[in-house]
């Protein structure tokens, strides 16, 4: 069974739109605050922090293409770096065993979504929101501390962090990179990808034409996961002092650029290149906004005020998905249909 994954004329023609988008409020902050694209560092700063959600972004994709959703991106993705911290600081593996050991949390956290969404039929928001606590407060259990500090100035923070390449450009970006053509590559190219497109079109339809939806809802809530315990690699090496029972909030900014970047939440259509684009315009509010604010003396919290754009821009997102898909039905509708030939009489 082969499927046309998504339409790319409309997907490439919003890719540029947001991209327009992001180089305008770049245009538009720097006014007020040029340091936002003279200073080096701070370039350094956004491409960093915009690693770990991008990353999550992907997995997430995979999911909302199903028509499903995960609420424990961002403790799961904790979790994996604080578990991996604390069994690193206490001397059980060295440190370049963290990178399997975030991996294999993040896995099997994800493993665990799809089975209780698939197998056991648990609502995606209920069973990723049990996830989403459990690995919170376990995580904060067995860690027994209030941080958990990995080291700095090591070929982990090189690889992982610091500049690569350019002077003022961090690896991750190419990492990212490196990851998004994976996963581009996987919706579109491979039949998991068309198969669980398929699922979020119209589920019913894949199961009753011999496709088992079961295995491809597993395997996409497993690719979520395992795109936490990367995102976890990368947080860890941008921020060496992770907090444990945090991570509350992070799936809400990955969820968003994927909305914004064009994947519907529906399912059935699903953007991988659109969920970078769409990480890339929210770290780009929130650290404009930041910039703005302190060079005006504003007395507003740049936190509060990135919620609420960021609110306001998933809601329009959405809202024209919603709209382009009325009219997708509609054009479809009101398609006339040629009548049959008449049949010859017995």
């Amino acid at each position: 069974m082969k499927m046309k994954a998504t339409r790319k004329p409309f997907k490439l023609q919003q890719n540029i739109i947001m991209l327009f988008a992001t180089v305008v409020l770049l245009g538009l902050f720097s006014l007020v605050n040029p340091n936002l694209i003279t200073d080096k560092f701070m370039i350094q700063s956004m491409i960093q922090k915009f690693a770990p959600y991008a990353i999550m972004g992907l997995g997430v994709t995979f999911v909302i293409a199903t028509g499903g959703i995960d609420l424990s991106l961002g403790t799961v993705c904790i979790a994996s770096a604080v578990l991996a911290g604390k069994m690193y600081t206490t001397g059980i593996i060295p440190l370049w065993a963290t990178i399997p050991v975030m991996i294999a949390i993040g896995t099997l956290c994800g493993l665990l979504n799809g089975l209780m969404v698939a197998k056991l039929k648990i609502p995606a928001f209920i069973a990723t929101l049990g996830t989403m606590m459990v690995s919170r407060g376990l995580s904060a259990l067995i860690a027994a501390d209030p941080n958990i500090f990995f080291p700095t100035g090591t070929w982990y923070n090189k690889i992982f962090a610091t500049r690569f390449v350019a002077e003022y450009i961090p690896v991750g970006l190419f990492w990212v990179i490196g990851l998004m053509l994976i996963c581009m590559y996987l919706m579109y190219k491979n039949k998991a990808g068309r198969y669980i497109l398929a699922i979020g079109s119209n589920e019913e339809a894949t199961r009753l034409s011999g496709i088992n939806t079961d295995t491809y809802k597993i395997l996409a809530y497993t690719l979520a996961g395992l795109c936490c315990g990367i995102a976890a690699i990368f947080w860890s090496a941008f921020s060496p002092t992770i907090a444990c029972a945090t991570g509350n909030g992070m799936e809400l900014d990955a969820i968003a650029g994927v909305y914004i970047g064009g994947t519907s939440s529906a399912g059935g259509v699903a953007s991988v290149s659109g969920s970078v684009i769409g990480a890339i315009l929210l770290v780009v509010i929130r650290s404009g906004l930041n910039m703005v604010l302190a060079k005006l003396g504003l007395n507003l919290n740049s936190t509060y005020v990135t919620y609420v754009l960021t609110g306001l821009i998933v809601v329009i997102a959405i809202l024209m998905d919603i709209i382009k898909t009325k009219n997708q039905n509609k054009v479809k509708i009101e398609k006339p249909v040629a009548p049959k030939a008449p049949t010859p009489q017995q």
